[in-house]
């Protein structure tokens, strides 16, 4: 069967740059590492080509070997003395060594750090959903959450061994935490099957966590909920989280805010909107209200008379609070007036005497009517 072309098995034009050819390499080295597919035999030969692909073309003198005679310069097909005098044993230990961090590698990113084999690992990071009022958001609280996490096994100190008594150094790794497996021509690092990558095994395991070194827990912590959160604000709380396995340090506890919708109130950033009804007749007199702010007070406002819905009026600084920084945002009230309903003979009777004398009191509807005078009367000529 005819080899597959190496740029093709990479997934790279000819004349792409050594940094390209290398980005590409590591994401398909990545993607078919037999770590990462057990037991899948298709992987291990597509993971083995891609090496073999990557092995040619880093190298520039490989590379040129490769332009000018194809897979000819590398199966010996040319004779001893051609550019594939080496056959097909190529060195994989630089290429494989390059995707070797990305697959064993710390990576606390991700909320689990890797120690050093055998050595501590970092605890997990936890996440917290809590929700508040906006009533709380605007003030701040003390708020107590209860969290089940693991923590260091306190009988052993987080040994994992039976008090008295300590782990042993792995007699299969030799504390390294990983064995090596020759696999064709390169060579495979594994965790290693008897410790399980701690680089030391327990033969008196503690009876509490049963050789874990850690047991789940509730614990409940005090956190202070800063005036001025928003709708998704995070607090970290650091070594919160799930403490380290073989002793390592704990992870971190992020709390996510969620504040809930308010019957008044509408929020946008630091300022605050309220809608607020307004009767006819006092939208047309002009007079004072009262409104109730996000604080608790109440704050008066004079309406002009003839105020239309829509209409809206500023209150500077009675807004929320802006978190970690002085100041506040401004409320807002938006007036929407409000139409009479279930009025009483006598109330008729006077809306229909105001409608009678009524002459220019509705500038904007008066003029509507009679654009719609007009174009009817054009129609109809």
């Amino acid at each position: 069967m005819a080899k597959t072309d190496f740029y093709e098995l990479l997934g790279v034009s000819k004349d792409a740059p050594g940094p390209d050819i290398k980005k590409a390499y590591r994401k398909l080295a990545m993607q078919y590492h037999p770590d990462r597919n057990p037991d899948d035999a298709a992987a291990e030969v597509k993971f083995k080509e891609i090496n073999e692909a990557y092995d040619a073309l880093k190298d520039d003198q490989k590379r040129a070997a490769y332009d000018r005679f194809g897979h000819a310069a590398f199966d010996g097909s040319m004779g001893q003395g051609g550019p594939g005098a080496a056959g097909g044993g190529f060195d994989f230990g630089g290429s494989f060594g390059d995707i070797f961090e990305d697959l064993f590698g710390d990576r606390r990113g991700g909320g689990r750090g890797r120690g050093g084999a055998g050595g501590p690992q970092r605890g997990s990071d936890l996440r917290y959903n809590y929700d508040v009022s906006l009533e709380d958001a605007f003030s701040g609280k003390k708020a107590e959450i209860k969290i089940n996490t693991a923590v260091k096994c306190a009988p052993c100190g987080g040994s994992g061994a039976t008090p008295g008594s300590s782990p042993t150094t792995c007699v299969t790794c030799q504390g390294m935490g990983k064995v090596r497996q020759q696999q064709g021509f390169f060579t495979v690092e594994r965790a290693c099957p008897a410790c399980h990558g701690a680089g030391q095994t327990i033969s008196d395991p503690c009876t509490t966590c049963h050789g874990a070194g850690r047991v789940q827990k509730d614990k409940t912590l005090s956190v202070s909920i800063p005036a001025g959160v928003e709708e998704g604000t995070r607090i970290r709380l650091s070594g919160e989280g799930e403490d380290g396995e073989r002793g390592g340090p704990a992870g971190d506890l992020y709390m996510f805010i969620s504040v809930r919708d308010h019957e008044l109130f509408e929020r946008d950033g630091n300022d605050v909107y309220c809608n607020v009804p307004l009767a006819m007749a006092t939208a047309a007199l002009g007079g004072p209200i009262e409104v109730l702010t996000v604080e608790g007070t109440k704050a008066r406002i004079t309406i002009p008379a003839g105020t239309q819905s829509g209409r809206h009026f500023r209150l500077r600084g009675k807004g929320m609070p802006r978190l970690q920084r002085s100041g506040r945002g401004d409320m807002f009230v938006l007036i929407s007036v409000e139409t009479p309903v279930d009025l009483t003979k006598e109330q008729k009777k006077l809306l229909q005497q105001f409608v009678d004398a009524d002459k220019g009191s509705s500038p904007k509807a008066d003029n509507f009517s009679d654009r719609i005078n007009e174009r009817w009367n054009e129609t109809t000529d």
